[in-house]
Protein backbone atom coordinates (compact mmCIF):
# COMPACT_ATOMS: atom_id res chain seq x y z
CA UNK A 1 0.00 0.00 0.00
CA UNK A 2 2.86 2.39 0.86
CA UNK A 3 4.52 1.67 -2.50
CA UNK A 4 1.25 2.44 -4.32
CA UNK A 5 0.98 5.74 -2.44
CA UNK A 6 4.54 6.68 -3.38
CA UNK A 7 3.89 5.89 -7.06
CA UNK A 8 0.70 8.00 -7.09
CA UNK A 9 2.50 10.88 -5.35
CA UNK A 10 5.37 10.68 -7.83
CA UNK A 11 3.00 10.71 -10.81
CA UNK A 12 1.08 13.68 -9.38
CA UNK A 13 4.27 15.69 -8.84
CA UNK A 14 5.45 14.83 -12.36
CA UNK A 15 2.18 16.07 -13.85
CA UNK A 16 2.40 19.30 -11.84
CA UNK A 17 5.99 19.83 -13.02
CA UNK A 18 5.06 19.22 -16.69
CA UNK A 19 2.11 21.60 -16.43
CA UNK A 20 4.26 24.35 -14.88
CA UNK A 21 6.93 23.88 -17.55
CA UNK A 22 4.34 24.15 -20.34
CA UNK A 23 2.90 27.34 -18.82
CA UNK A 24 6.37 28.85 -18.50
CA UNK A 25 7.20 27.97 -22.11
CA UNK A 26 3.94 29.48 -23.33
CA UNK A 27 4.52 32.64 -21.30
CA UNK A 28 7.93 33.00 -22.95
CA UNK A 29 6.52 32.62 -26.47
CA UNK A 30 6.09 35.80 -28.53
CA UNK A 31 2.53 36.61 -29.46
CA UNK A 32 2.06 36.84 -33.23
CA UNK A 33 0.99 40.25 -34.54
CA UNK A 34 -1.54 40.13 -37.35
CA UNK A 35 -1.12 42.81 -40.04
CA UNK A 36 -3.87 43.14 -42.64
CA UNK A 37 -2.48 44.25 -46.02
CA UNK A 38 -5.17 45.39 -48.46
CA UNK A 39 -4.09 46.15 -52.05
CA UNK A 40 -6.19 47.85 -54.73
CA UNK A 41 -6.36 44.61 -56.68
CA UNK A 42 -4.85 41.14 -56.83
CA UNK A 43 -3.98 40.47 -60.47
CA UNK A 44 -1.35 43.07 -61.37
CA UNK A 45 2.36 42.30 -60.99
CA UNK A 46 2.64 45.50 -58.93
CA UNK A 47 0.48 44.09 -56.11
CA UNK A 48 2.20 40.70 -56.14
CA UNK A 49 5.48 42.49 -55.55
CA UNK A 50 3.98 44.53 -52.70
CA UNK A 51 2.98 41.19 -51.17
CA UNK A 52 6.55 39.92 -51.63
CA UNK A 53 7.93 42.94 -49.76
CA UNK A 54 5.41 42.61 -46.94
CA UNK A 55 6.23 38.93 -46.44
CA UNK A 56 9.96 39.69 -46.52
CA UNK A 57 9.56 42.20 -43.68
CA UNK A 58 7.36 39.82 -41.68
CA UNK A 59 9.96 37.05 -42.02
CA UNK A 60 12.71 39.36 -40.79
CA UNK A 61 10.65 40.50 -37.80
CA UNK A 62 9.68 36.96 -36.85
CA UNK A 63 6.49 37.70 -34.92
CA UNK A 64 4.28 39.16 -37.68
CA UNK A 65 1.71 37.35 -39.81
CA UNK A 66 0.55 39.00 -43.06
CA UNK A 67 -3.18 38.74 -43.80
CA UNK A 68 -3.29 39.57 -47.53
CA UNK A 69 -6.70 40.29 -49.05
CA UNK A 70 -8.07 42.73 -51.61
CA UNK A 71 -10.54 43.01 -54.47
CA UNK A 72 -9.74 41.18 -57.70
CA UNK A 73 -10.40 44.20 -59.91
CA UNK A 74 -9.03 47.65 -59.25
CA UNK A 75 -12.42 49.32 -59.56
CA UNK A 76 -14.31 47.32 -56.90
CA UNK A 77 -14.51 50.00 -54.22
CA UNK A 78 -17.29 48.27 -52.31
CA UNK A 79 -15.33 45.03 -52.00
CA UNK A 80 -12.27 46.89 -50.67
CA UNK A 81 -14.45 48.68 -48.12
CA UNK A 82 -15.94 45.33 -47.00
CA UNK A 83 -12.49 43.78 -46.65
CA UNK A 84 -11.27 46.73 -44.58
CA UNK A 85 -14.34 46.73 -42.33
CA UNK A 86 -13.97 42.98 -41.79
CA UNK A 87 -10.40 43.41 -40.58
CA UNK A 88 -11.49 46.24 -38.29
CA UNK A 89 -14.14 43.95 -36.78
CA UNK A 90 -11.51 41.24 -36.27
CA UNK A 91 -9.36 43.78 -34.39
CA UNK A 92 -6.14 43.01 -36.27
CA UNK A 93 -3.00 44.62 -34.89
CA UNK A 94 -2.44 46.92 -37.89
CA UNK A 95 -4.09 47.77 -41.20
CA UNK A 96 -2.00 48.56 -44.29
CA UNK A 97 -4.18 49.70 -47.20
CA UNK A 98 -3.83 51.16 -50.71
CA UNK A 99 -7.10 53.11 -51.17
CA UNK A 100 -8.94 52.53 -54.42
CA UNK A 101 -10.73 55.81 -53.79
CA UNK A 102 -9.24 58.68 -51.80
CA UNK A 103 -12.60 59.51 -50.20
CA UNK A 104 -14.67 56.31 -50.10
CA UNK A 105 -12.42 54.55 -47.56
CA UNK A 106 -12.30 57.43 -45.05
CA UNK A 107 -15.18 56.17 -42.81
CA UNK A 108 -13.64 52.69 -42.55
CA UNK A 109 -10.19 54.10 -41.78
CA UNK A 110 -11.75 56.35 -39.14
CA UNK A 111 -13.41 53.27 -37.63
CA UNK A 112 -10.03 51.52 -37.39
CA UNK A 113 -8.47 54.54 -35.71
CA UNK A 114 -11.37 54.71 -33.23
CA UNK A 115 -10.43 51.18 -32.18
CA UNK A 116 -6.77 52.21 -31.82
CA UNK A 117 -5.64 50.10 -34.79
CA UNK A 118 -2.62 51.70 -36.51
CA UNK A 119 -3.33 52.47 -40.18
CA UNK A 120 -0.63 52.73 -42.83
CA UNK A 121 -1.70 54.16 -46.20
CA UNK A 122 0.45 52.96 -49.08
CA UNK A 123 0.71 53.40 -52.85
CA UNK A 124 -2.18 55.87 -53.15
CA UNK A 125 -3.25 58.63 -50.78
CA UNK A 126 -6.34 59.30 -48.70
CA UNK A 127 -8.20 62.62 -48.57
CA UNK A 128 -7.77 62.69 -44.80
CA UNK A 129 -5.00 62.99 -42.24
CA UNK A 130 -6.46 60.45 -39.83
CA UNK A 131 -3.83 57.75 -40.37
CA UNK A 132 -0.40 57.00 -38.96
CA UNK A 133 1.95 56.93 -41.96
CA UNK A 134 2.08 57.12 -45.76
CA UNK A 135 4.39 54.88 -47.82
CA UNK A 136 4.45 55.50 -51.57
CA UNK A 137 6.10 56.65 -54.76
CA UNK A 138 6.34 60.38 -55.39
CA UNK A 139 3.71 60.00 -58.09
CA UNK A 140 3.77 63.67 -59.07
CA UNK A 141 7.50 63.48 -59.73
CA UNK A 142 7.03 60.24 -61.67
CA UNK A 143 4.51 61.95 -63.94
CA UNK A 144 6.84 64.91 -64.43
CA UNK A 145 9.71 62.61 -65.42
CA UNK A 146 7.41 60.91 -67.94
CA UNK A 147 6.69 64.30 -69.52
CA UNK A 148 10.42 64.97 -69.89
CA UNK A 149 10.99 61.55 -71.45
CA UNK A 150 8.10 61.87 -73.92
CA UNK A 151 9.11 65.41 -74.88
CA UNK A 152 12.63 64.20 -75.60
CA UNK A 153 11.31 61.36 -77.76
CA UNK A 154 9.12 63.59 -79.96
CA UNK A 155 11.67 66.36 -80.40
CA UNK A 156 10.03 68.70 -77.88
CA UNK A 157 7.15 69.57 -80.20
CA UNK A 158 3.99 67.99 -81.55
CA UNK A 159 0.57 66.67 -80.56
CA UNK A 160 0.11 64.19 -77.74
CA UNK A 161 -2.59 62.21 -75.95
CA UNK A 162 -2.75 61.67 -72.17
CA UNK A 163 -4.80 58.61 -71.23
CA UNK A 164 -5.96 58.82 -67.62
CA UNK A 165 -6.70 55.82 -65.40
CA UNK A 166 -9.79 56.43 -63.24
CA UNK A 167 -11.60 58.92 -61.08
CA UNK A 168 -10.79 58.91 -57.35
CA UNK A 169 -7.42 57.15 -57.72
CA UNK A 170 -5.09 59.56 -55.91
CA UNK A 171 -1.87 58.00 -57.18
CA UNK A 172 -2.72 58.26 -60.88
CA UNK A 173 -4.31 61.69 -60.44
CA UNK A 174 -0.95 62.91 -59.10
CA UNK A 175 0.92 61.27 -61.97
CA UNK A 176 -1.31 63.03 -64.49
CA UNK A 177 -0.88 66.35 -62.67
CA UNK A 178 2.90 65.87 -62.62
CA UNK A 179 2.86 65.08 -66.33
CA UNK A 180 0.99 68.30 -67.10
CA UNK A 181 3.42 70.23 -64.92
CA UNK A 182 6.38 68.76 -66.78
CA UNK A 183 4.91 69.75 -70.13
CA UNK A 184 4.94 73.42 -69.13
CA UNK A 185 8.60 73.45 -70.13
CA UNK A 186 7.62 72.68 -73.73
CA UNK A 187 5.28 75.29 -75.23
CA UNK A 188 5.38 73.60 -78.65
CA UNK A 189 3.73 70.44 -77.32
CA UNK A 190 -0.07 70.36 -77.47
CA UNK A 191 -2.39 67.92 -75.69
CA UNK A 192 -5.13 66.99 -78.16
CA UNK A 193 -6.91 64.63 -75.72
CA UNK A 194 -6.52 64.52 -71.95
CA UNK A 195 -9.94 63.69 -70.53
CA UNK A 196 -10.41 60.00 -71.33
CA UNK A 197 -10.19 57.21 -68.72
CA UNK A 198 -8.82 53.74 -69.47
CA UNK A 199 -10.68 51.90 -66.72
CA UNK A 200 -9.40 49.08 -64.55
CA UNK A 201 -9.07 46.23 -67.04
CA UNK A 202 -6.77 45.57 -69.99
CA UNK A 203 -9.77 44.95 -72.28
CA UNK A 204 -11.41 48.27 -71.40
CA UNK A 205 -8.10 50.14 -71.74
CA UNK A 206 -7.49 48.65 -75.20
CA UNK A 207 -11.00 49.60 -76.35
CA UNK A 208 -10.61 53.20 -75.17
CA UNK A 209 -7.15 53.33 -76.77
CA UNK A 210 -8.49 52.10 -80.12
CA UNK A 211 -11.21 54.74 -80.02
CA UNK A 212 -8.62 57.46 -79.38
CA UNK A 213 -6.42 56.28 -82.24
CA UNK A 214 -9.41 56.13 -84.59
CA UNK A 215 -10.41 59.67 -83.61
CA UNK A 216 -7.01 61.38 -83.57
CA UNK A 217 -5.13 59.35 -86.16
CA UNK A 218 -1.39 59.81 -85.69
CA UNK A 219 -0.42 61.84 -82.61
CA UNK A 220 3.29 62.28 -82.05
CA UNK A 221 3.21 60.83 -78.55
CA UNK A 222 1.03 59.24 -75.87
CA UNK A 223 1.29 59.07 -72.07
CA UNK A 224 -0.56 56.45 -69.97
CA UNK A 225 -0.66 56.71 -66.19
CA UNK A 226 -0.75 53.08 -65.01
CA UNK A 227 -0.02 49.47 -65.95
CA UNK A 228 -3.34 48.52 -67.59
CA UNK A 229 -3.66 51.75 -69.56
CA UNK A 230 -0.10 51.37 -70.85
CA UNK A 231 -0.70 47.75 -71.85
CA UNK A 232 -4.02 48.58 -73.49
CA UNK A 233 -2.53 51.41 -75.53
CA UNK A 234 0.51 49.37 -76.52
CA UNK A 235 -1.73 46.59 -77.85
CA UNK A 236 -3.97 49.07 -79.68
CA UNK A 237 -0.90 50.57 -81.36
CA UNK A 238 0.28 47.10 -82.40
CA UNK A 239 -3.11 46.22 -83.91
CA UNK A 240 -3.19 49.53 -85.78
CA UNK A 241 0.31 48.99 -87.16
CA UNK A 242 1.53 52.13 -85.37
CA UNK A 243 3.65 50.60 -82.59
CA UNK A 244 7.06 52.27 -82.53
CA UNK A 245 5.95 55.03 -84.91
CA UNK A 246 3.94 56.85 -82.22
CA UNK A 247 6.07 57.41 -79.12
CA UNK A 248 4.55 55.82 -76.01
CA UNK A 249 5.54 56.47 -72.38
CA UNK A 250 3.73 54.81 -69.49
CA UNK A 251 3.79 53.77 -65.84
CA UNK A 252 4.68 50.48 -64.11
CA UNK A 253 6.29 47.32 -65.46
CA UNK A 254 5.56 43.68 -66.29
CA UNK A 255 6.92 41.13 -68.77
CA UNK A 256 4.77 42.44 -71.64
CA UNK A 257 5.98 46.00 -71.09
CA UNK A 258 9.61 44.86 -70.73
CA UNK A 259 9.34 43.22 -74.17
CA UNK A 260 7.84 46.44 -75.50
CA UNK A 261 10.87 48.36 -74.24
CA UNK A 262 13.28 45.78 -75.67
CA UNK A 263 11.53 45.95 -79.06
CA UNK A 264 11.56 49.77 -78.92
CA UNK A 265 7.80 50.11 -79.32
CA UNK A 266 7.48 51.36 -75.73
CA UNK A 267 9.75 54.35 -75.22
CA UNK A 268 9.88 54.56 -71.45
CA UNK A 269 8.02 53.70 -68.26
CA UNK A 270 8.14 55.14 -64.77
CA UNK A 271 8.84 52.18 -62.50
CA UNK A 272 7.99 52.18 -58.82
CA UNK A 273 9.44 49.96 -56.13
CA UNK A 274 6.44 47.95 -54.89
CA UNK A 275 8.64 45.53 -52.93
CA UNK A 276 9.85 48.47 -50.84
CA UNK A 277 6.26 49.68 -50.41
CA UNK A 278 5.24 46.39 -48.83
CA UNK A 279 8.46 46.09 -46.86
CA UNK A 280 8.49 49.63 -45.46
CA UNK A 281 4.77 49.58 -44.67
CA UNK A 282 5.14 46.49 -42.48
CA UNK A 283 8.29 47.82 -40.80
CA UNK A 284 6.55 51.14 -40.11
CA UNK A 285 3.48 49.46 -38.60
CA UNK A 286 5.76 47.35 -36.39
CA UNK A 287 7.62 50.44 -35.17
CA UNK A 288 4.36 52.18 -34.30
CA UNK A 289 3.07 49.20 -32.30
CA UNK A 290 6.37 48.97 -30.42
CA UNK A 291 6.44 52.74 -29.81
CA UNK A 292 9.66 53.26 -31.75
CA UNK A 293 10.61 56.09 -34.09
CA UNK A 294 9.13 56.03 -37.58
CA UNK A 295 8.76 58.30 -40.60
CA UNK A 296 5.34 59.78 -41.24
CA UNK A 297 6.04 59.87 -44.99
CA UNK A 298 8.22 57.29 -46.76
CA UNK A 299 9.19 57.88 -50.41
CA UNK A 300 9.99 54.53 -52.05
CA UNK A 301 11.42 56.04 -55.25
CA UNK A 302 10.68 56.10 -58.99
CA UNK A 303 12.92 55.33 -62.00
CA UNK A 304 12.40 55.94 -65.72
CA UNK A 305 13.23 52.69 -67.51
CA UNK A 306 14.16 52.81 -71.20
CA UNK A 307 15.85 50.62 -73.80
CA UNK A 308 19.05 52.52 -73.07
CA UNK A 309 19.21 51.71 -69.34
CA UNK A 310 17.23 48.45 -69.09
CA UNK A 311 20.36 46.33 -68.61
CA UNK A 312 21.87 48.58 -65.96
CA UNK A 313 22.30 46.51 -62.74
CA UNK A 314 20.46 49.08 -60.62
CA UNK A 315 17.54 49.13 -63.04
CA UNK A 316 17.53 45.34 -63.24
CA UNK A 317 17.20 45.12 -59.44
CA UNK A 318 14.00 47.21 -59.67
CA UNK A 319 12.57 45.55 -62.79
CA UNK A 320 13.23 42.02 -61.49
CA UNK A 321 12.93 42.34 -57.69
CA UNK A 322 11.84 38.69 -57.44
CA UNK A 323 15.42 37.65 -58.20
CA UNK A 324 16.81 39.76 -55.38
CA UNK A 325 14.38 38.97 -52.55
Amino acid sequence: MYKVFRIITFLFLALVLINCTEKKEKSNEKSILKFAVIPKGSTHVHWKRVHLGAEKAAKELGDVEILWQGPQKEDDRQMQIQVLQNFVSRKVDAIIVAPLDDKALIPSVNSAKTRNIPVIIFDSGLASTNYDAYVATDNFEGGRLCALRLADQIGKKGNIIMLKYGEGSESTIKREAGFLEGLKEFPDIKIISGDQYSGATFEKAMQVSQNLLNKFGNPDGIFCSNETSTMGMLRALELAGKAGKIKLVGFDINETLIKGIQNKILHGVAVQNPVQMGYQSVKTAYAIINKKEFKKNVDTGVTIVTAENLNDPKVQSIVYPDKNN
